[in-house]
């Protein structure tokens, strides 16, 4: 199933991280505590009130940012930008680290009969051409310290039943010409207005993200159909299952764009994809996501060159061709 979604910036504007854009900025996250304050001159007089003497000046330089945040947000709205969605759910089983995903389901990957009571079992049903496509590969890394985890722990392993699991593919994108308004050499060039329209739109895809994901749960997948979580809740990540996101510490190989490009093809939302994988426009994200109730983020870490080498072989390239890919993770 591929499914693209447009969203408006009002549509995904309650669903901006405040504290991440405010980090951008240098601003600790107790002054992204603004963003939750009515408008009013009173409600914000009453929040600047609450910071010390010595920090009122710089919780007034964030108050005056989340302004102008705004306004640059209703701005862009009424000029009609969007944000873009690209996702896909596919059938899948865990092969060791490997994951195998079965684009185009077929009658074959139905369940295997039970075994009669005596005699051999019956051999498991075909799934290679020209009875269906073979299984896409895509391959992940696992922690070499304890507690040794991989992202396809997370996912049902190959079994005799012929059961299988589900997973998301996914890239958002803002849309490119936001990144580059107001910029050096154009008319209306402003470099203050230049940077918050560049912060805003990572905000935006990491926004449209969010409430694409939710949406999923709820309906597309339908996994948590019940889900009834606020705003804060989503951004607090309480909800089932996660979404780990491509150069994030539990996928940190950035080459994986490639994989996932060739699953549900970026170009559809205007994503591409450098000689490194790594995305144009800036303002975009691509990445996984995972139902299981008892999935959590974790940190790869360092990785031994017996790793790279395993690595390396289950995604036919070379240890050479990874490692630059891996260089953070290297001991």
């Amino acid at each position: 199933m591929l499914q693209t979604l447009h969203y408006s910036i009002h549509e995904v504007e309650p669903y901006i991280s405040w504290s991440y854009f405010f980090h951008a900025w240098g601003f600790p996250a107790r002054f992204a505590g603004i963003a939750e304050i009515h408008g009013c001159d009173s409600c914000r007089a009453m929040w600047l009130a609450r910071f010390p003497e010595d920090e009122r000046a710089r919780a007034a330089e964030a108050m005056q940012l989340h302004k102008e945040a705004l306004r640059m947000l209703f701005h862009l709205d009424r000029q009609g930008f969007r944000v873009h969605v690209r996702f896909g759910l596919f059938e899948c089983n865990a092969d060791g680290e490997d994951l195998l995903l079965y684009p185009e389901p077929c009658a074959n990957h139905a369940a295997v009969p039970s075994a009669p009571a005596e005699g051999p079992s019956a051999p498991p049903p075909s799934c290679l051409p020209p009875s269906c496509p073979p299984p896409f590969r895509l391959s992940f890394l696992r922690q070499q310290t304890s507690p040794y985890l991989c992202l396809a722990d997370f996912l049902r392993p190959q079994n005799p039943e012929g059961q299988h699991d589900r997973i998301g593919i996914f890239c958002t994108a803002a849309d490119e010409s936001i990144e580059h308004l107001y910029e050096e050499g154009t008319a209306d060039a402003d470099t203050y207005r230049h940077l918050l329209c560049q912060t805003l739109a990572d905000r935006l895809a990491e926004a449209a993200t969010e409430r694409a994901h939710q949406a999923i749960r709820k309906h597309y997948w339908g996994y948590a159909p019940a889900e009834a979580l606020s705003i804060h809740d989503l951004l607090a990540e309480r909800f089932q299952g996660i979404r780990p996101a491509v150069g994030y510490p539990s996928l940190p190989d950035q080459s994986l764009n490639f994989d996932l490009d060739r699953l549900i093809d970026f170009s559809t939302i205007g994503i591409r994809l450098t000689e490194v994988g790594a995305m144009r426009p800036h303002a975009s994200v691509s990445g996984l996501m995972i139902a299981h109730p008892e999935a959590h983020y974790f940190a790869v870490g360092s990785i031994g060159e017996d790793q790279l080498l395993d690595y390396a072989l289950r995604k036919g390239r070379t240890p050479e061709e990874m490692r630059p890919y891996l260089a953070s993770n290297l001991r």
